[in-house]
């Protein structure tokens, strides 16, 4: 062989070890997007093992942590005052934490507030309204669920008296409720929708308190709730009487009692957005998912739920999904006999969040109670 054919083949050999050598480094753990292990810090108003909100999103986001290559930091029972402030302190300098998740409608008043002070460091808060260059906001179109869980309770209830625990009367509560009574109604016209409000989303004692003193003065044999308190459900399940849960599904915890849960799931959410700061490409947003999406759902019907509901339901879903129908089209009048929706219409997604200050007919609204904490 001669020296330049040898030289030729030298040449194309290294070559080709050149380029192998380029695609190992341009495949290499090195180069992914998650071979470097991302911080996210959680915070949020409980535990997160209530079995209800805190939980949801905490399981959430440990869900994705071998995927995304995730430590997740959780602080419980931040308090939804200047206290909060402290904490993203200790996330962000001591943790070093560069995504964090505020979970509580509460931390509204401090997020432009840390999203200025931490401009590097990426906020999502979860049932929030603003969005900026660091901050997205989320939650869910939570109403179709309760008005489908609506037409559970309307279909289950024989005394038309169903009791409804809340935590406060802000916009999103009172959407709920409402979601919820008109499909109740949709199915038993002449229901009548008890709510109390127990002026706390954690606490155990004032929301069991709320469904014992709704129990003592009607003939109540459905509830639901919006607190993260799992303690209304206990009190109902001890006295027989049905249950719709919230924000998680625990229909083996009370096998005799429960219907149907309203759920979140949080996951897909997360994968998104962490994907989307991880490659360079974030966007703050304000996003209300709806069913569609899958982050909020109706929870398998158990076997408690009377004849005929799945159809019921199923009739119902088949509505949204066909968009020719949503919870607030009229016409739909208030708990004081006043036209608030003209048939033919339907409320607009701003006045769903920002100006429902007013109860759907069939709602009524016990006296505020003062309870002990």
């Amino acid at each position: 062989m001669s020296i330049k054919k040898m030289l030729a083949i030298a040449v194309v050999i290294f070559a080709i070890v050149i380029l192998g050598i380029y695609f190992i480094n341009v495949q290499s753990p090195e180069t992914d997007i998650t071979a470097k292990t991302t911080r996210v810090g959680l915070l949020i108003n409980g535990s997160h093992t209530d079995g209800s909100f805190c939980q949801v999103h905490y399981e959430g986001l440990n869900s994705l942590k071998d995927e995304l290559n995730l430590e997740i930091i959780c602080k419980d029972y931040v308090p939804e005052d200047e206290g909060f402030l402290d904490v993203v302190d200790e996330l962000v300098n001591v943790e070093k934490c560069k995504i964090i998740v505020a979970s509580s409608f509460g931390y509204g008043k401090y997020m432009d507030t840390v999203c200025e002070k931490y401009p590097d460091v990426y906020f999502f808060h979860s049932a929030g309204t603003n969005k900026g260059n660091n901050l997205s906001t989320f939650f869910g179109r939570l109403y179709q669920a309760r008005y489908l869980s609506g037409i559970v309770a309307g279909m289950r209830t024989e005394t038309g008296e169903i009791a409804y625990v809340a935590a406060f009367a802000n916009t999103e509560v009172v959407r709920g409720i409402n979601a919820f009574t008109e499909g109740v109604r949709s199915v038993r016209p002449d229901a009548t929708v008890h709510v109390e409000y127990c002026n706390s989303w954690t606490d155990y004692g004032s929301s069991g308190e709320a469904a014992t003193d709704l129990f003592s003065k009607y003939p109540i044999d459905v509830l639901t709730l919006h607190s993260n308190s799992m303690q209304p459900i206990i009190e109902a399940d001890n006295r027989g009487i049905w249950t719709i849960g919230y924000n998680m599904e625990h229909a083996k915890d009370f096998p005799d009692t429960y219907l149907v849960a309203c759920e979140f799931s949080t996951a897909s959410y997360f994968r998104e957005q962490i994907l989307s700061i991880l490659q360079g490409k974030f966007h703050g947003s304000n996003s209300w998912l709806g069913m569609d999406t899958g982050f909020v759902r109706l929870s398998e019907l158990t076997g408690n739920v009377a004849d005929g509901t799945k159809e019921a339901v199923d009739a119902a879903k088949e509505r949204f999904e066909s968009k020719t129908f949503d919870v607030f089209y009229g016409p739909i009048y208030d708990n004081q006999g006043t036209l608030r929706v003209e048939e033919g219409e339907s409320m607009s997604d701003d006045e769903m969040l920002n100006s429902f200050d007013w109860y759907v007919d069939g709602v009524v609204v016990e006296e505020v109670q003062t309870y002990a904490k």
